[in-house]
Order: C-alpha cells, then sequence, then structure tokens
C-alpha cells in the first residue's frame, strides 16, 4: 500500500475561495466515478459553499467536551475506517480541541496519507509559520494557528486561490463572506487594500519559489542540460578585476528590462588558490551585486570555461555576461580567452554578451605586494641564517674527523637555505644559496681548499643543489608574501565592509566615524581639517583624542581630501600600504560632514519656510476668521446699546446668544491657534499615564449633539499609555471636524480595537470624503478641504490633533469609508503590562450625552 497524494488549495487571503474551490473539485472527482467522502469541512454559514456540500458524501464528526463546552472535531478514525480514495480535509493549519487523536490537523492529515488515501486540503498564506512575522508586521494580528512550511512544501500538488483586493473587498461588501454585523471592522481592519496586496504578494512570491523547485528538480532527475528559458536568469562572469562593477552594472540594466529576472555574479577561482583576483575588489563586487538584487557565488575549477558553462546551465541561466578579454594581443598565442571558449562552447541556449570596458588589453597586473613587512628582527635573523649560519655549518663539518659525506652536506646547506626564506625573505635565501654552493665546492668537493673540481658528477651535484636551493627559497617567499598579502586584504575588506554597513544604515556620525580611525589604526588623535582657500588658515571640522594637531603639517599622517581638506593623524607613522584604508575613510568624512551640514542646512530651510507659511495663514486667518465672530458680537452689542429700536425679550435673548456663540468660536479658534503656536515651538510636555480609553473619549464628544456620534469602546480594551488632556483635545478635534462634514441625519462612528502592542481608535463619517493625494495635507496648519465655509474654521483641527498624537508616540491617518466617507484612524501605544485581550469578546456601545456647549474645545 503506497502513500497516499496530498494537493493544497493555498489561498491568498480568507474568503478567496479555497473551500468552494476544493468543493468543486471533489464534484468534478464524484462525476468521473472517484470514491470521494467529505472527512471535515467548514462553510462558515456562506450559502454558496454550503450548496457545494449537498451532494457529498460527509463522515461523522467527533464530539470532544472542553471546559463545559462541546466541540466537533474530524474522526480520524471513521475515515480511515471508511477508506475513501480521497478525503477533503479543511483547514489543514487548524490546532484540534485538547483531547483530539492529534494536537494539529495536519497529523491528522498525515494518518491518512500514511493510510494510503489521498488528501485534498486548504491553508492560507497567513498561516505558513515562516510568515509569520511579516504577517503580523502587516496586519497587526499575530496568527496562532500555524502549519509547518515542509508540510505544504512537501505536497504533491499546490493550486493558488487567487483574487484581487478589490474583488474581495466587493464580495465582502455583498455579505458572500462575513455577515453585516461584522462587516465595517473587518473591512477597516484586516481587509484593507494595502493588507491584501502585500499577503497577495507574499503569496505569489511563496508558489513561484515552489514552482522554481519543482522545475529544478524536474532537470535534475531526467539529466536535463540544457537551458529552458523560463525566467531569466543572468550569469556574470568575474575575474577579480576593476572591470567586474561595469559588467555588474550592464546585467543589472539587462535584468531590468524583463519582470523576474535574476542576477547571479560568479568568481572562478583555481583549486590551487593561486589567483590575480584583489579580495578587496571582490567584496566591493559582492556588495555591489547584493545591493543590486542579485547574488554572489564563488566556484572552485581549474578549467574557468567549462566551470562558468557548468555553473550556468545548473542554474538553468539564459544569459551570460563577460568582458572583453584584458590579455595583451601576444598572450592570444596561448590560446583564445575565456570570452571566445565560453561563447564557443555555449550552444543554442545560452546568450553570451562580450561587453567592453576601460581596461581592454591593459594587461591583468598582479596586485602582489613586493615586499612583505616582515619585522627588523625578522630580517636580521634571515641573514644571518643566510650569510653566517653555513660558515658556521661549513666549520662544524670540517671539525669531524668523518663526515656525513657530500650528499648529506647539501641536504645540510639546503635546509639553512630553506631556514634563510622563512625567516628573511627571497634575498636572505639566494644569499644563503649562493655561499652554501661556494663552501661545498671549497670545502667538500674534491680536490678540497679549491675552487676547481675535478669530477664532472659533483659539478652537476652543485648546479643541482643551487637550482633547488633557488627554487625552494622562490616558493617559499611567494608563500609567504601571499599569506601576508591575504591576511592583510582580509582585513581591509572586513574594515571596508564594516564601513560600508555603517554608512548604509546611517548609523555613522563624523565624531564616530573619527573615533573608528583612531583605533583602526592605533592613534593617538584623529582630526578633519579644512579651510576655504590656500591662503586661509586651518579650521578643526571634527577630531578625537587628546592633543589634536592644528595643521597638516605637524601630523604624523596626513591624508588630503579634495583641495581644502585633510585628514590629520598623530601617533606613529603609517606604511604606505595602509594609506589605501586610510583614504577611503579620508572621503567618507567628507561626505558624512557635508551631509551633516547639508542637514543642518535643510532643516534650517524649512523651519524658515515653515515659520513663513505659518505666519502668512496666521495672518489671513486673523484678517478674516477671527474678524468674522469678532464683527458679529460687535454687531450684536452695537445693537443692544441702540437708543433708537426697543427690543423686545426675544430679541435681546437672541442677540445675547449670538454674543455667547461668537465669543464660544472665538475661543475655539484662538485655542487652537495657541495649540499649534505650542507644537511649532516644542513646548508641548506631555504627562503619560496609563489610562482606559472608555474614560477620555466619551468627555471629548460632550462638545457634539448627542444623535450625532455612536460610540463603541470594547470594555476589554487595553490600557493606553497617554496624557489625558491632550488625548481628549486630539479627539474633539477629530470628531468635530467628522461631524462638520457628515451628511445630516447620519451618525459619525467612533469604534476601539485592539491590534498587536497598540490600540486603533477610529472615526468614521459619510462625508464626501478625500481623494488619496489630499490626505496628507488635510493635516496641515490653515488648510480646508473642499468648499468647506470660511466661518468653519481656521483649519488647525486635525494639525493639532495629529501633532497631539505624535508627540504621546502615536499617529493620527486618513482611509476612506467603506460605502464612502473618510476614516480618521488614531494609534496609540497599549500600556505595558496591559496586553490586548482576544478579539470577540462583547464590547459596549452607546450614545454619549451633551452637557458642554458645540464648539467647546
Amino acid at each position: 500500500m503506497g502513500r497516499g497524494k496530498l494537493r493544497i488549495y493555498l489561498g491568498a487571503a480568507p474568503g478567496v475561495g479555497k473551500t468552494y474551490a476544493m468543493l468543486a473539485e471533489a464534484h468534478r472527482r464524484v462525476e468521473r466515478g472517484t470514491d470521494c467522502v467529505v472527512a471535515f469541512v467548514e462553510h462558515h454559514d456562506r450559502p454558496r459553499t454550503e450548496v457545494l456540500l449537498h451532494g457529498l458524501e460527509q463522515v461523522g464528526r467527533r464530539e470532544i467536551e472542553y471546559r463545559g463546552a462541546a466541540f466537533t472535531e474530524m474522526d480520524v478514525d471513521a475515515v480511515l475506517q471508511r477508506r475513501p480514495a480521497v478525503a477533503l480535509v479543511d483547514e489543514l493549519a487548524h490546532t484540534n480541541v485538547p483531547g483530539s487523536r492529534n494536537a494539529k490537523r495536519c497529523q491528522d492529515v498525515e494518518e491518512l496519507l500514511q493510510a494510503g488515501i489521498d488528501v485534498i486540503s486548504t491553508v492560507n498564506i497567513q498561516h505558513l509559520e515562516s510568515l509569520g512575522d511579516v504577517v503580523e508586521s502587516i496586519t497587526g494580528v499575530r496568527q496562532r494557528e500555524t502549519v509547518p512550511d515542509e508540510v505544504v512544501r512537501r505536497a504533491d500538488q499546490i493550486e493558488l486561490v487567487d483574487m484581487s483586493p478589490q474583488a474581495l473587498r466587493r464580495r465582502m461588501a455583498h455579505g458572500n463572506i462575513y455577515k453585516p454585523d461584522k462587516l465595517d471592522a473587518a473591512l477597516s481592519h484586516y481587509f484593507r487594500p494595502g493588507n491584501l496586496t502585500a499577503l497577495r504578494e507574499l503569496a505569489l512570491l511563496w508558489v513561484a519559489d515552489r514552482v522554481d523547485e519543482y522545475l529544478q528538480q524536474y532537470r535534475g532527475e531526467h539529466n536535463i542540460r540544457s537551458t529552458w528559458q523560463a525566467r531569466e536568469r543572468i550569469v556574470v562572469g568575474l575575474t577579480g578585476g576593476p572591470e567586474g562593477r561595469t559588467l555588474i552594472r550592464r546585467a543589472s540594466r539587462m535584468a531590468a528590462k524583463g519582470s523576474g529576472s535574476e542576477i547571479l555574479a560568479v568568481y572562478i577561482a583555481r583549486s590551487d588558490g593561486l589567483t590575480s583576483a584583489s579580495p578587496k575588489e571582490l567584496a566591493v563586487q559582492r556588495t555591489l551585486v547584493e545591493d543590486l538584487g542579485g547574488t554572489f557565488h564563488h566556484v572552485i575549477g581549474d578549467d574557468v570555461p567549462h566551470a562558468l558553462l557548468d555553473f550556468a546551465r545548473g542554474v538553468n541561466a539564459t544569459q551570460i555576461v563577460l568582458g572583453s578579454s584584458r590579455r595583451k594581443a601576444w598572450q592570444y598565442v596561448l590560446g583564445p580567452g575565456v570570452g571566445a571558449t565560453v561563447a564557443r562552447d555555449s550552444g543554442p541556449d545560452l546568450d553570451v554578451h562580450i561587453v567592453t570596458h576601460d581596461h581592454v588589453a591593459k594587461g591583468r597586473g598582479l596586485p602582489v605586494a613586493r615586499g612583505a613587512r616582515l619585522g627588523r628582527a625578522r630580517i636580521v635573523s634571515g641573514w644571518l641564517v643566510g650569510a653566517v649560519a653555513p660558515a658556521l655549518l661549513a666549520l662544524l663539518l670540517t671539525s669531524m674527523e668523518h663526515g656525513p659525506g657530500l650528499a648529506n652536506n647539501v641536504l645540510l646547506f639546503l635546509f639553512l637555505t630553506v631556514l634563510a626564506a622563512l625567516l628573511g625573505g627571497l634575498l636572505p635565501a639566494l644569499a644563503s644559496a649562493a655561499v652554501g654552493s661556494l663552501l661545498l665546492n671549497y670545502y667538500f668537493t674534491p680536490p678540497t681548499r679549491t675552487l676547481t673540481v675535478s669530477d664532472p658528477k659533483n659539478i652537476v651535484a652543485i648546479v643541482i643543489f643551487f637550482a633547488v636551493a633557488v627554487s625552494v627559497a622562490s616558493v617559499v617567499d611567494l608563500a609567504a608574501r601571499r599569506t601576508h598579502q591575504a591576511a592583510r586584504l582580509r582585513a581591509e575588506s572586513e574594515i571596508l565592509s564594516f564601513l560600508a554597513g555603517s554608512v548604509l544604515r546611517g548609523e555613522t556620525t563624523l565624531d564616530a566615524l573619527l573615533e573608528r580611525v583612531r583605533e583602526t589604526f592605533a592613534m593617538r588623535s584623529v582630526a578633519l581639517l579644512e579651510r576655504v582657500s590656500d591662503v586661509d588658515p586651518w579650521t578643526c571640522a571634527g577630531s578625537v583624542g587628546p592633543r589634536p594637531v592644528t595643521r597638516p603639517e605637524d601630523a604624523d599622517v596626513d591624508m588630503p581630501v579634495g583641495d581644502h581638506m585633510a585628514l590629520a593623524l598623530s601617533g606613529r607613522v603609517l606604511p604606505a600600504e595602509d594609506r589605501r584604508v586610510l583614504g577611503a575613510f579620508a572621503a567618507q568624512a567628507a561626505v558624512v560632514l557635508d551631509r551633516q551640514r547639508l542637514v543642518g542646512e535643510a532643516e534650517g530651510a524649512r523651519k524658515l519656510a515653515e515659520g513663513n507659511r505659518i505666519r502668512t495663514a496666521l495672518l489671513a486667518a486673523v484678517s478674516h476668521d477671527l474678524r468674522t465672530p469678532l464683527a458679529a458680537i460687535k454687531a450684536a452689542v452695537s445693537s443692544l446699546r441702540s437708543d433708537d429700536v426697543s427690543w423686545s425679550d426675544a430679541d435681546e435673548a437672541e442677540l445675547l446668544a449670538g454674543i455667547e456663540d461668537g465669543a464660544d468660536r472665538l475661543d475655539h479658534l484662538v485655542g487652537n491657534l495657541l495649540d499649534m503656536s505650542r507644537l511649532q515651538t516644542g513646548t508641548v510636555t506631555p504627562l503619560i499615564r496609563e489610562t482606559d480609553l472608555d474614560e477620555v473619549v466619551p468627555m471629548a464628544l460632550v462638545g457634539v449633539p448627542a444623535e450625532s456620534v455612536g460610540l463603541d469602546i470594547p470594555e476589554t480594551l487595553p490600557m493606553v499609555a497617554v496624557d489625558r488632556g491632550l488625548l481628549e483635545r486630539a479627539v474633539a478635534n477629530i470628531v468635530e471636524n467628522a461631524v462638520k462634514y457628515s451628511p445630516g441625519g447620519v451618525p459619525v462612528s467612533v469604534a476601539a480595537s485592539a491590534l498587536g502592542d497598540r490600540v486603533e481608535l477610529r472615526v468614521a463619517d459619510r462625508g464626501p470624503g478625500v481623494p488619496d493625494d489630499e490626505k496628507d495635507r488635510i493635516f496641515e496648519p490653515f488648510q480646508r478641504y473642499g468648499d468647506a465655509p470660511r466661518g468653519a474654521g481656521v483649519g488647525l483641527g486635525l494639525a493639532v490633533a495629529r501633532g497631539f498624537a505624535e508627540s504621546m508616540g502615536g499617529t493620527l491617518t486618513a482611509e476612506d469609508t467603506p460605502g464612502g466617507g473618510m476614516t480618521m484612524v488614531l494609534t496609540l501605544k497599549a500600556a505595558t503590562g496591559h496586553p490586548p485581550v482576544r478579539p470577540g469578546l462583547p464590547a459596549r456601545t452607546s450614545t454619549c450625552a451633551s452637557s458642554r456647549k458645540a464648539g467647546t474645545p
């Protein structure tokens, strides 16, 4: 009995129709005569899904009692006893009620598969375990029920069930997914267009990766070496030379022309580890290709063209990008070169692009250090071993009555040559070989004590000794140089990598960068000096360490940056090779200094422009909006004081009411102006305390008519960390704005909910709404949208509300209300120690009462 096959309908979001698609597939199989049963399917009271259950055999569920309530789960034993050919099991990520056969439904499915039963199941993309954190950051909801990715990845068939966000929201609005009482909350929270778009992209990318895995597996199983151009993959062949950056950028532009293209940069290294590539340049190119969205690969292969083609075919590449050869003309005698060989052997399935660059035919230029910094002691020791030790060895051997023989003497002198190479490098080793040859000839080759050699065999022995000594010394010296060079370049690459990473993250300030220079090069102090012109004195733009120098001439090391800037270091003199890294630090220091100054200038300019705009708008507001209520008050007072007209009691009451109303409006406008001035000057200091929303929000609503606002604040909401006074003023301004634009007879909805570590207060109206490109402008000071009457205010309510929200660590944004209108979303931080409770508990619904006059803040 073989293992059953698993087919999964993967939903991009709840409600896209994965259960419907599963049931439709079951009906098709039943019509073909397949024994198919429903092991467990949830229709969630959706009529169309429930209709599809008719005509399908359903296995009875198992009832489990847990904490005084009865629950139903899939009866695995009943399904195994029934032994259908295909079983439908909905909601693969479901967690079973305690007391069930298995903890997770995916484990139930595994039992059915092991029994040879094919299973068709469903799961949403947000329930995949690896995407839990990503989904929570997008939607604000942590998925408690997840399924390991490997369970879904092992499925024999995965079918994506997808729907555009607009179509899904229309389905919800028509009542095909949730009941009407849950519709507004769902559309305003989890099912926002942005959330649905992000979930849809996650699902498409996840499925695309699985399709790519299946394709690679199929090609491997069938030993397919030719390229299938299902997806553009561009392989960039790198040599470690400076032309690599040009090739990577060229490949990036090629990839940008096709959606979904990939860039794979590959460097082929020989198995012996000897190469002309610069590790520092390779590190730069690795960073470049990763910044452009590609990947970097390091491959070992002695036959570079063959290894490059094998790599390209192994990753199913469609194009190869190579640079024009840097070899000189005479070097083509040795062979056609890598580019020509790859183009010749690529075949019809691989396009090879040869890209020209600035280093064509200029040679490879081996970046080998000409001298290793061995230190004075090692160099002296090398010369002593190379020049003095052979003489001492000859004296020792001649003093022996019966020496070890010519062959052994040659080996002893050869040992001294190798030792001299290890200690002092090539020159002491050559000296040791020369001195050793002379001493062997003079003391140990007949006739002794002369430089003549009578036996030709001894001449050959001495010549071979000298050749072997020189060869061994050269190899040992080359290995020492390579080791030193590799260690140095590795240290340089680590330093530059740290520098690049800190710059990309925006973490480096000028003082931090100078301190990094001081620590890297073990200096006493570092200063960045600058001057306006060649005749002006130097000024210090920044320094670290004690007693920084004030002129580059006084520094132990100075690194010019342009014509009028220099990095001055004091403490010790640096070798020439260290100046390469120092130059990168100096250039970055100049960039950081310029960036800091530009940021400061931009901030100053922004403040000046904002201040000018505020002053201009304030003058306009004072000239019109503040004068309007003053004119009404003055007219009413003048009428009351007039002796020409006899006013009735009703007329006097109306005039006094007009005066009071104008004074309230004037007080409200002045209050908003004062609040905005406090925000502009940064004098708002919130007193953050743990507060219940149901204590503050009703107080903020007493200034509006009772029938114009509906309040929905769940009692189980966590407390929020806010300033009660600022929050009350912000909510009052938001609600007054919503009531002003909402049509008569349609109340404004004020509802709160908990999302993760945040609490949202949503104020929704049914007014004309605001276009997306205007949503940010309505929060600017002195802005009023549409045809709002001039007497309705100076346009500061929402600006003050957002300023107060941000001062408390929250946010205030605008969204479209489903069905028309605008929703203001005030997001606040939940108080520490008061986590949000599980949603779904009853909420308190009330209608606010009016105890203060309209317009009172």
